[in-house]
C-alpha cells in the first residue's frame, strides 16, 4: 500500500508542478497580450493626432507651409488654422509632459514644432498669439528653453 501510496503522491506532485507551469505560462502570455494592446493603442493615439496635424496642414495656404511669405490678406485667411495649429501642438507638448507620448514620436514632433514656428506665417501667428493671449504654456516654455528640453521631464 505504502507504493501506491508514493505512485499517487508523486503524480499528484506531477501534476501540481505541470498546473503550476501552465498557470506561469498563462500569466506570461496574458501580461505579453496585455503590453501588446497597450502599445497599439499608443501607436493609434498618436497616429490620431498626426493625422489630425496632417488635415490641418491640408487647410493651410501651402504657401505657408514651404515658407514663402504670404500676403496680409492670405494670412487673415489662414488665421484660424494657424491659431489650430498653435493649439494643437501646446495640446501635443502637454500631452509629452503627461507621458502619454513616446520620446520617439516627441523628438520627431518636437523638430516639426521648432521647424514649423520659424516659418513666416507660423512665426508671425504665433508672435501675435503670444501678444493678443495669456495661454499656451506648454508651448511658450518649451520656446524658451529652445526646444531643448523634454516636457516629460518638467514635473
Amino acid at each position: 500500500m505504502s507504493n501506491i501510496t508514493d505512485i499517487v503522491s508523486a503524480v499528484s506532485s506531477a501534476i501540481s508542478a505541470f498546473a503550476a507551469c501552465v498557470a506561469a505560462v498563462g500569466v506570461w502570455y496574458a501580461r505579453h497580450q496585455l503590453k501588446t494592446s497597450r502599445e497599439i493603442a499608443q501607436l493609434q493615439f498618436e497616429d490620431s493626432l498626426g493625422k489630425e496635424y496632417r488635415e490641418l496642414a491640408g487647410e493651410l495656404p501651402k504657401k505657408a507651409l514651404m515658407g514663402e511669405i504670404i500676403t496680409d490678406a492670405e494670412y487673415e485667411d489662414a488665421f484660424d488654422e494657424l491659431y489650430r495649429y498653435v493649439d494643437l501642438t501646446n495640446e501635443q507638448i502637454s500631452l509629452r509632459a503627461h507621458g502619454r507620448i513616446t520620446s520617439d514620436v516627441w523628438r520627431s514632433w518636437s523638430e516639426g514644432i521648432e521647424a514649423n514656428l520659424k516659418l513666416p506665417a507660423f512665426a508671425r501667428a504665433w508672435t501675435e498669439i503670444k501678444t493678443r493671449s495669456s495661454g499656451f504654456e506648454e508651448l511658450r516654455r518649451l520656446e524658451l528653453e529652445m526646444f531643448l528640453s523634454d516636457p516629460k521631464d518638467w514635473h
